[in-house]
C-alpha cells in the first residue's frame, strides 16, 4: 500500500550515503508534504518559475512527462498550461545532493511564458539597494 507523501516506486529514504551518493530516487517531502522545484528553460538554461510539487504531481510529471506542479494557494493539483496554454514538455528532471529540491529542464510551450502575469519568468523584477533601501526595478519588456 502507498502512502499518499510516498508512491510505491520512490524509494524509502535511506542513510545520508545512499541519499547523497546511491542511485535510488529518495524525494524528501517537507511536512507538508511538498518538495520544492526549480523550472528552467532547456535552451537558455533561464529560470522560468519556483513551484512546489507533492508526491501526486511529482508522480504525474514522471509518468506523462508534462510538468504537474502542487499549487500552495489553491491547495490543488496544476498541470502546467491547462488553462493558458503555457504547457511544459520535461526533457530533463534533476534532484540536489540531499533529495529535497527539483531542477525541471523544459521546452516551454505556447508562446513560452510561463508567469501568470504573461511574462516569460516569475523572475521578472531585479532587487536594487539605493541609501541603504532595498526596491524592485522592473527588466525591460
Amino acid at each position: 500500500m502507498e502512502s499518499s507523501t510516498t508512491p510505491a516506486y520512490f524509494a524509502p529514504r535511506g542513510d545520508k550515503r545512499a541519499i547523497e551518493e546511491g542511485a535510488a530516487f529518495q524525494p524528501k517531502f517537507d511536512a507538508d508534504g511538498l518538495i520544492v522545484c526549480v523550472t528552467s528553460e532547456v535552451h537558455t538554461g533561464d529560470i522560468l518559475m519556483v513551484a512546489y510539487m507533492n508526491a501526486e504531481s511529482l508522480r504525474l510529471t514522471l509518468e506523462t512527462g508534462v510538468a504537474h506542479y502542487w499549487s500552495r494557494s489553491r491547495q490543488s493539483l496544476w498541470r502546467k498550461g491547462d488553462t493558458s496554454g503555457q504547457t511544459q514538455q520535461v526533457v530533463e528532471m534533476r534532484v540536489d545532493c540531499d533529495q529535497d529540491a527539483l531542477l525541471l529542464k523544459v521546452e516551454a510551450g505556447g508562446d513560452g511564458k510561463a508567469c501568470h502575469t504573461g511574462r516569460r519568468s516569475c523572475f521578472y523584477r531585479r532587487v536594487e539597494t539605493a541609501s541603504g533601501a532595498a526596491r524592485l526595478a522592473l527588466d525591460p519588456a
